[in-house]
């Protein structure tokens, strides 16, 4: 009978582990709405920065009314991948209201403006309302100059007119998560700061592991002045408080996402690197790269082919690792203000937003996108610890 292959007794291990296999189902739960972002968020526009400032903080569950009025200006609209990516900016401008009435050719509004027992009157010519202003008509209700999409198509009459507003404009919205300080909706930026948090750990792990691979296996493999050098720049940066380290970078490449990247990218090679040499270090003696030597083999063959893939357990272990640890300092940074500026939705940002109101009755504001952080750490956490019984690493040996 066939031995089975190191990739399934990999598997079958990993999935021996329950708490491991459900943090890799959570992660890849995670993973599949950040991609989708914007065709799933309830707010659909860039950044999900649809401010209604009327309604700035309100409980999760909040059901509100909306006028839902043309603007004035066209809006492109874009195709569903660029929509997954970007957004699509909305081409209506949503107002609440308690109540409202027709008067001819306007609609009478009642604005909700804080307070539902003292709204405030406001009125709009019901063309305008679908159309966006600069409408003339006559005084039969037939529009003389539409500029008009084919949201009405040939209905251009007054009754027809209030119908559509009726039909496709006065909506009800819930708001699940309820509001954030500018009234935007909570749940899709808290979907939307996951994209930012999984892209920063991603591409953050890879910078760290091409560049702590690579000087981990020089020092390791070739010793001497090399490993002198190394080991000594190593040994510096790991004195460094990773965090301060990360601050001095984003100070030195300035704000911005991706210089949050490079900055967390670069301060976590050197785990990666310390593992790697001292790997390097003990496989380096085996007969297998002695005889590898004999027969001619480059030394980027033999650490490349024959070493590196012999150490891919602790590497990969180490990544989950670095994976959380670059999703906290995100966090961090977003939260002293070097992360994403904003309106870019971050977890840190968030919790920066609105920490003040943890002692009032609107914990929720900062709790639940630090209950996302908590999660998506804890999660990768026990990925790491199902990857080294998998790998049956010993916990001591995956820092060196």
């Amino acid at each position: 009978m066939a031995d089975i292959a190191p990739s399934n007794r990999l598997w079958k291990s990993f999935k021996r582990n329950k708490l491991a296999l459900a943090g890799l189902i959570y992660i890849g739960i995670t993973v599949i709405t950040a991609v989708l972002g914007y065709l799933i968020t309830p707010d659909q526009t860039p950044q999900a920065n649809n401010m209604t400032i009327q309604l700035s903080i309100k409980k999760p569950g909040s059901v509100f009314t909306m006028l839902r009025v043309r603007k004035n200006s066209p809006v492109e609209e874009v195709n569903w991948f660029k929509k997954m990516l970007y957004g699509q900016p909305d081409e209506y401008s949503n107002v609440p209201i308690t109540g409202y009435r027709f008067v001819k050719d306007s609609i009478i509004a009642d604005e909700y403006i804080g307070d539902e027992d003292k709204p405030e009157k406001i009125a709009y010519n019901i063309f305008d309302v679908v159309n966006g202003s600069g409408i003339t008509f006559n005084n039969k209700g037939i529009v003389n100059k539409p500029a008009i999409t084919n949201n009405i198509k040939n209905a251009y009459t007054v009754k027809n007119t209030q119908d559509q507003i009726i039909r496709y404009q006065i909506v009800k919205r819930k708001y699940w998560l309820g509001t954030d300080l500018y009234g935007r909706d909570l749940l899709s930026r808290v979907v939307l700061g996951a994209r930012i948090s999984l892209a920063v750990g991603l591409v953050s792990v890879i910078i760290s592991l091409l560049v702590g691979v690579l000087v981990g296996a020089a020092a390791g493999y070739y010793g001497g002045w090399i490993d002198t050098a190394l080991s000594w720049v190593m040994n510096v940066l790991w004195a460094l408080p990773t965090l301060l380290l990360v601050i001095a970078i984003s100070f030195a490449l300035g704000k911005g996402l991706w210089q949050i990247f490079i900055a967390v990218g670069i301060s976590m090679w050197v785990d990666v690197a310390r593992l790697v040499r001292g790997q390097v270090m003990g496989l380096k003696q085996f007969e297998f790269i002695e005889a590898a030597r004999a027969l001619g083999f480059k030394n980027y063959r033999i650490i490349s082919r024959h070493i590196l893939p012999n150490i891919a357990g602790p590497i990969f272990v180490l990544a989950s690792s670095n994976f959380a640890s670059a999703i906290l300092l995100e966090a961090g940074l977003s939260f002293l203000g070097f992360g994403a500026q904003p309106p870019t939705p971050t977890w840190g940002g968030m919790i920066k937003e609105h920490y003040g109101y943890i002692i009032m009755d609107a914990a929720y504001l900062a709790v639940l996108p630090g209950l996302a952080i908590m999660l998506m750490v804890y999660a990768f956490n026990l990925v790491t610890i199902g990857l080294r019984d998998a790998f049956d690493i010993k916990s001591e040996n995956t820092r060196i």
